[in-house]
C-alpha cells in the first residue's frame, strides 16, 4: 500500500541541502554503508545527475511541459522538480518510495507552486497506484541505472501505462560507451561502481537503452549524452556555483571517513572515465 502526500505544512529537521528543515534519506546511516548519491547529498551537493544540470536541461528543453499533466518518478532532493514547476505544468505528481523524500518534494511544490495541484505519492516507481493514461510526460533521472533487466522493464512499462497517446517520457541516467564495449569490461565497471556508491549500479550502452525503450513500445524522439563527471571540479564549478564547491570541500575536509568515500568514488569514476557517460532519452507514446 502507499500513500499520498498534497502540499501541507512542512516539517522541521536541519539538513546540508538547502532543502528548507527536512531530513536527508539516509540520515540514520554511517558513512561507509551510505549510497554514493546520499552521500553526496550530506556534503551539500545538490545536482546529483551523472549527466550534470547540462543534459538535465537539455533533456527538459525536449520536453513539453507547459500546460501538462506531469509525473516524476523519484524526484531526489527536487532540483529537476524546481526546473519542472517554473515550466507551469498543469499539474505535478511525484512517486518516491523513500518518505523523507515524499516530505521533501511535497514541501517544495508547496512553497513554490501553489496554485496548481501538486502531490507526491509514496509508492514504488514500479507500481504507481496512479491512474492509466492520466499523464501527457513523466520524467525520472538517475533511477533506472539501480534496477536489474526485470526492474528496469518493470518501470519503463509502467511509465506506457500512465501516459496518454503522445505523451513522453523522459529519463537521464548512466551509459557506457562505445556501443561495442566488450561484455568482461561492461562487468569490471558493474562491479567497481557496486563496491564504491554501495549500489548496484547497472548502466547500459545508448544501443542498450535505446533498444530497451523501444521494446516496452516507445518511440525515440531525442537523446543526448554529456562526460560522466560527477565529481570533477569543472562540474561541480557549473553545477554547484563557487560557494557551493566550497561548502562541499569544507564537508569532505572536516570528516576523514567521508573525505575517504569520496576519493574512492572519484577515484572510480576517473578510472573509467572512458567507458562512463551521463546519457538522457525523451521518447513518446505512439498516437492512437
Amino acid at each position: 500500500m502507499g500513500t499520498q502526500t498534497t502540499n501541507t505544512a512542512p516539517q522541521s529537521t536541519t539538513n546540508a541541502q538547502g532543502n528548507g528543515s527536512l531530513p536527508l534519506p539516509q540520515s540514520d546511516r554511517d558513512v561507509e554503508h551510505l549510497q554514493g548519491h546520499w552521500l553526496l547529498a550530506r556534503i551539500g551537493k545538490r545536482v546529483l545527475r551523472p549527466g550534470g544540470k547540462k543534459l538535465t536541461g537539455r533533456m527538459l528543453a525536449k520536453t513539453e511541459l507547459e500546460g501538462k499533466d506531469v509525473v516524476e518518478f523519484a524526484p531526489g532532493l527536487g532540483r529537476t522538480t524546481q526546473l519542472i514547476l517554473e515550466r507551469k505544468p498543469k499539474s505535478y505528481r511525484g512517486v518516491d518510495r523513500d518518505p523523507q523524500v515524499v516530505d521533501i518534494i511535497t514541501k517544495l511544490t508547496a512553497e513554490n507552486a501553489p496554485s496548481i495541484p501538486t502531490s507526491c505519492a509514496l509508492h514504488d516507481a514500479a507500481d504507481t497506484g496512479l491512474e492509466s493514461e492520466s499523464a501527457d510526460a513523466v520524467i525520472g533521472e538517475a533511477m533506472l541505472t539501480m534496477q536489474t533487466e526485470r526492474g528496469k522493464r518493470a518501470i519503463i512499462a509502467e511509465a506506457y501505462r500512465l501516459l496518454r497517446a503522445g505523451g513522453t517520457y523522459s529519463i537521464h541516467e548512466l551509459g557506457l560507451q562505445p556501443d561495442d564495449l566488450p561484455e568482461p569490461v561492461k562487468d569490471e565497471v558493474r562491479k567497481a561502481l557496486a563496491r564504491s556508491i554501495k549500489v548496484n549500479a547497472r548502466p547500459l550502452t545508448e544501443k542498450e537503452w535505446r533498444e530497451l525503450l523501444e521494446s516496452e513500445g516507445f518511440e525515440v524522439l531525442w537523446s543526448g549524452k554529456e562526460p560522466m563527471a560527477l565529481l570533477d571540479m569543472h562540474r561541480n564549478l557549473a553545477d554547484e556555483g563557487l560557494g557551493g564547491v566550497l561548502r562541499i570541500l569544507r564537508n569532505v575536509l572536516g570528516n576523514k571517513d567521508i573525505r575517504a568515500r569520496v576519493m574512492n568514488m572519484k577515484s572510480t569514476f576517473h578510472k573509467y572515465s572512458k567507458e562512463l557517460n551521463g546519457i538522457a532519452f525523451v521518447v513518446r507514446k505512439p498516437a492512437k
